[in-house]
This record gives C-alpha cells, sequence and structure tokens, in this order.
C-alpha cells in the first residue's frame, strides 16, 4: 500500500459541466447534488465545500462513514487528504525561507553534512526547490528495502523519516537532478526531513503550529481520522467500486509517517476549504502568516511542461479568470481534491472516503457544480 498520484493534476477541469448539476439558483442544494453523485459514483460518503472572498459560501457532507453501518457523515467529520498535504510542507518551508532560517536554494549536503561522504552521486547539490517541484531526481517508487523498514514504523515520527532519508541518499538518483519531473512521494520526504533539521521539531509540531491553528483548522490532524473502537469518524475503502471494504484505524490505515510531508494530513471539509482559500487570497505582509514580496508567486509558479509548482498543478482557466491551482490525493483507501482561483479569491474542494476512479469523478463533479453555482458569470 502507498501514496498513489491518482490522476494528471495538470489535466483540464471538466470542460462541460455534467448534465443535472446546472441547477437553478432558486433550486440548488449543496446536499441533494452531492447525494446525487455518491450514488452514481457507488462511494460510501461525499463531501464538498466553496470558499469566496475569504467566507465559506457552501459546505456538505452525505453519505455514511462506514460500509455495513447506518452512521451518517457531518459537515464536520474528517477526510484524508493525501498529497494535498504537499502544499502544506511546501508553505511550511516557504514561512522558514520567509524567516531567514533557509534558502530556496539550500542543498541537502548543507542540511546533512555529516552524509556527504555517504551521498550517492550528487545528492549532497540537489535543492530544497529541486525536491519541493519534484525535479530532485528522488525516485518516484519507494525502493522495496527501505519501504519495508518504513512499515515497522520503529521510533518516533521524525526518526522514521530520517532513517528514510538516510537511505534515500545512499542510493543512485533516478534521473540527474534539474533534469526531469519525477512525482515522488520520496523527495517530499527528504524535504520534510530538511525542515526537521534546521528547525530541530518535528514536521507534524510545525503544520499544526505554523498553518492548522492560524487558519483556524481545529478539525486537522494526521493519518486515519477516528477511533477503532467507535464509528466516529468516516473509515477509508479499499476495493472496486461494487465491493468497497472499510479500513478500520490503525498502523495499517495509512502510509508510514517515514512519508508524512508527501500526503498524510486529514481534516474537515471546512478546514480544506480554508486552507485552500489562503493560497487564493494570497495575503502577504505583516500579520499575515507569509512577509516576503514574490513568496506566493514563487509557491505558485509551474516549472517546466509539466506546469508543476510546489504542491501545485497551474493552468489557466476562464473560470478562475487567470491561473487555477490544483491537487489531487489519495493514499488507495480516500480520495481528495482542490481547486484554487487566486483572479476570482476562491477555491473549491471535495473528499470521499474511498480511493477509486469513480470516487475521483466524484469529487471532479462536485467541484463542478460548486464552481457553476459560485462563479456564475465567470464558468465557460
Amino acid at each position: 500500500m502507498r501514496l498513489e498520484f491518482t490522476r494528471q493534476i495538470v489535466t483540464a477541469l471538466l470542460a462541460v459541466f455534467t448534465s443535472g448539476l446546472a441547477q437553478g439558483a432558486e433550486d440548488y442544494s449543496v446536499q441533494q447534488s452531492l447525494e446525487a453523485l455518491r450514488v452514481k459514483h457507488g462511494v460510501p460518503a461525499l463531501a464538498a465545500a466553496a470558499i469566496v472572498n475569504g467566507v465559506i459560501v457552501d459546505a456538505g457532507a452525505v453519505g455514511f462513514r462506514r460500509t455495513g453501518d447506518e452512521t451518517r457523515v457531518t459537515v464536520n467529520d474528517r477526510w484524508h487528504i493525501g498529497s494535498c498535504t504537499k502544499s502544506m510542507t511546501a508553505v511550511l518551508a516557504a514561512m522558514l525561507v520567509d524567516g531567514g532560517r533557509l534558502r530556496w536554494d539550500i542543498t541537502v549536503g548543507e542540511v546533512f553534512p555529516e552524509l556527504r561522504d555517504k551521498m550517492n552521486g550528487k545528492w549532497a547539490n540537489v535543492t530544497l526547490e529541486q525536491l519541493l517541484t519534484h525535479r530532485s531526481g528522488a525516485p518516484g517508487s519507494p525502493p522495496a528495502p527501505l519501504w519495508m523498514m518504513a512499515w515497522q514504523q520503529a521510533g518516533t515520527p521524525r526518526e522514521q523519516r530520517l532513517s528514510f532519508t538516510y537511505g534515500l541518499l545512499q542510493l543512485p538518483h533516478e534521473a540527474p537532478a534539474g533534469t526531469k519531473f519525477i512525482y515522488s512521494n520520496q523527495g517530499y520526504a527528504i524535504a520534510g526531513a530538511m525542515l526537521e533539521r534546521t528547525m530541530d521539531r518535528p514536521w507534524e509540531e510545525m503544520i499544526k503550529e505554523r498553518i492548522f491553528a492560524p487558519l483556524g483548522m481545529t478539525a486537522s490532524g494526521f493519518g486515519s481520522p477516528g477511533s477503532a473502537s467507535v464509528v466516529d469518524q468516516p473509515r477509508g475503502h479499499v476495493g472496486k467500486t461494487n465491493a468497497l471494504q472499510p479500513v478500520e484505524p490503525g498502523p495499517a490505515s495509512d502510509n508510514p509517517p517515514a512519508i508524512g510531508p508527501a500526503g498524510t494530513v486529514h481534516c474537515s471539509i471546512s478546514d480544506l476549504a480554508r486552507y485552500a482559500g489562503w493560497h487564493a487570497a494570497k495575503r502577504i505582509g505583516p500579520g499575515e502568516l507569509l512577509h516576503a514580496s514574490g513568496t506566493w508567486e514563487k509557491l505558485h509558479l509551474p516549472v517546466g511542461e509539466e506546469a508543476y509548482a510546489m504542491g501545485w498543478g497551474v493552468a489557466e482557466r476562464p473560470w478562475a479568470k487567470g491561473k487555477a491551482l490544483s491537487h489531487s490525493g489519495s493514499n488507495t483507501m480516500w480520495y481528495a481534491v482542490m481547486w484554487g482561483a487566486p483572479g476570482r479569491n476562491a477555491a473549491f474542494v471535495a473528499a470521499a472516503n474511498a480511493g477509486t476512479q469513480d470516487a475521483a469523478k466524484a469529487c471532479d463533479e462536485a467541484v463542478s457544480a460548486l464552481i457553476q453555482q459560485h462563479l456564475r458569470d465567470g464558468v465557460q
């Protein structure tokens, strides 16, 4: 089991929105739209939210926390967001760059000088920016021996990431750094370990303190949500659409903490909207979380033909009145997607408690319906 980049994040948002979703303003209901999509695509539960000008204008959740159980989800329930976590790691790096603790061009060798003589090839020259834009040459798939070690989950999450990083740096690059886009959870694990070494604090603590708390993300955390003893939160599900099986919270219900910075966050659908909306607002200056001029532009700047920035795919969209940001995430048991429109100061998010392609379609169509409803003058 491993984190998956389930689809090309730079593909177009549905060019023609699904028929039946474009309801009139007078009879629109996010709950009704979500329930229709949930049934259509066979997912246990589905949630979505929209935020415009910093205000959550729509949020809903429908369906069941667990197949075989009648407990329904609520709008306050938590959803695993997979690789949507990556932009959070990139933002944390930006905060440290803003504060003068790091540089975008700081190298692995500078942060881990004790490993210089043990690193394979030119790992010592790989930069933080290359890791965050998937151009470091880090492997796209985790090496089997290191992945087995990661699943043993020995030590604290920070210790697990450091051991995983040490192992990666002793292996060859998949491609020379800077020459090729290789989507890599492993690269983000290395980046997370670099942030931890710099600040001498666990990645999870820094994410909670610097992102969750200031943005009011009070229903956010790490790993699969809920407890195994009671159905208090949605469960992730595996299998085919018509034969989904719930996965109870525990060590096997998410990827190991070794790759936490690549995708182990969970949050409520409103918290996810607040986070995506913050990217759309691009606030900067005194009293804000980011201070330096040009920091948002750096985070959202696409690199290479893949149009991938730091934890975001980037594309021009008429409905966004310019640049649209997008990322999806799945650990094979959940699915989530974020879309942001800085030109409209708006963002749209959706999540499902299954990792199927049908779940991805349900989330995309939920986002499409919200865009139609709340950006009517810009939808084309």
